[in-house]
């Protein structure tokens, strides 16, 4: 699979707690993210952080805390990011969801050096 090397990063912040049916919703997404062939997706959970209701949700060492934040990024040309974006809606009931253009240095394992 190629990338372009001026691609898009779709970022999508949502709750540890979001649920797609019977699953995470981090986990939703990335799964439905490989089913349309995109290039890569990763979720990343955090240890702190707030949202629309201001909110904080904080990682403590003596206890657990509920509904960490949870942010899945996925790179790849514009026009297949764009395209995934309906199937992103249909998941989606809440969260902050952003879009930047970025450019790709190395993708795989193939060997190739990093050249700015």
């Amino acid at each position: 699979m190629q990338v372009p090397t001026q691609a898009m990063l779709l970022r999508i912040f949502i709750g540890e707690d979001d649920r797609a049916e019977d699953r995470p919703l981090y986990e939703a997404i990335v799964l439905k993210a490989r089913e349309a062939g995109l290039a890569g997706a990763t979720a990343w959970r955090g240890g702190m952080g707030f949202g629309r209701s201001s909110v904080l949700h904080t990682m403590k060492l003596l206890r657990l805390s509920e509904d960490l934040p949870v942010i899945v990024e996925i790179v790849d040309a514009e026009t297949k990011i764009r395209a995934f974006l309906p199937t992103l809606q249909g998941l989606l009931d809440g969260g902050l969801v952003t879009m930047e253009k970025v450019e790709v240095l190395k993708y795989g394992s193939d060997g190739s050096a990093i050249d700015p």
